[in-house]
């Protein structure tokens, strides 16, 4: 069996990892050339890059004619403040990229796609109004990379419905793991910068805007909801499943489970913009029900794994 990934990165490979251990082929779709990450990532496990734009739909059509893959695991696209700087080349992508994801599905033999939302498609403007956010709560905050997100699921569902392949959606919180971090992830490049400067001995210097609280997932835990989400068997029409360790976990909290690990870290808050309030958590009863999904990390375990990880990296 294959699996086509668009996007060769810390989601895309994290899901490689465990599609590894069952064998399975990994053809990855980027225009970027990663060999070297892929190859820190997945060592020799069986995967394939093609260089090539996942909003090209002839190419996207050779690759899966080429590979045959059963599952497209749609990941590529700009993430944060960069899907609106500017917003006409963010939506060129994330809507672009959606939009020749489903064609290409729907003029093949795909037989799922498994797509990468996130917990920001939420209105984070009404979050008040619930104790906790299922998959039912309003999409679009109006930023552009929420909306973007909310307009992807959308695509995807009206192709879903009059194509008849399946679909699944994942809304993780922000993932944290050994990226390179070129889509915009702000929260993975933080904890990233924190775990390195406690490695390494220096100061951390964090903008005050990512001092906000969060929902974070760790990249291994991703991996295999990504698994799950691609292998399960008689998921519900329009699966939807929120991936975190649904609680919202503040800026202290974080830092002190990493000091756990790193006792020496320190730390310098740039003065600028505040941080937004992002205290209402998900709810993740249903990734746990349907796809039997939880987090097999605790916070504290996950980012002492990254921290070790980093260190065989770097040192």
């Amino acid at each position: 069996m294959t699996t086509l990934v668009t996007g060769a990165g810390l989601v895309g490979t994290a899901y490689a990892k465990e599609a590894a251990k069952r064998g399975e082929k990994v053809v990855f779709l980027d225009p970027i050339p990663r060999e070297d990450y892929l190859a820190m990532r997945l060592g020799g496990s069986d995967w394939e890059q093609i260089t090539d734009d996942v909003r090209s739909l002839p190419a996207m059509i050779e690759a899966i004619n080429k590979h045959k893959p059963e599952t497209l695991l749609h990941t590529t696209g700009l993430i944060g403040k960069r899907a609106g700087n500017p917003i006409h080349f963010g939506y060129d992508l994330n809507i672009g990229g959606m939009m020749s994801v489903v064609e290409a599905v729907r003029l093949t033999d795909v037989r799922r796609v498994v797509h990468l939302s996130t917990f920001g498609v939420y209105d984070w403007r009404r979050t008040s109004e619930v104790e906790k956010m299922d998959e039912t709560f309003a999409r679009g905050s109006g930023a552009a990379y929420s909306n973007s997100k909310a307009a992807q699921e959308m695509i995807l569902e009206a192709y879903r419905i009059q194509c008849g392949f399946e679909a699944v959606v994942l809304r993780p919180g922000n993932v944290f793991g050994m990226g390179h971090f070129w889509g915009g992830s702000g929260g993975g490049e933080k904890i990233h910068s924190l775990i390195e400067a406690g490695v390494s001995g220096r100061k951390a210097v964090i903008a005050e805007e990512q001092t906000m609280a969060f929902e974070y997932v760790y990249a291994n835990d991703m991996g295999r909801a990504l698994d799950l989400a691609t292998t399960a068997q008689n998921l519900p029409d329009g699966a939807t499943y929120n991936i975190s360790w649904g609680r919202a976990i503040t800026f202290d909290d974080l830092v002190d489970a990493i000091k756990a690990t790193l006792p020496t870290l320190e730390i310098e808050i740039t003065p600028g913009t505040p941080p937004k309030n992002r205290m209402t958590p998900l709810d993740i009863t249903r990734a746990r029900v349907e796809l039997g999904w939880e987090p097999g990390y605790s916070l504290e375990e996950a980012l002492a794994a990254y921290a070790d990880e980093f260190r065989a990296r770097n040192t």
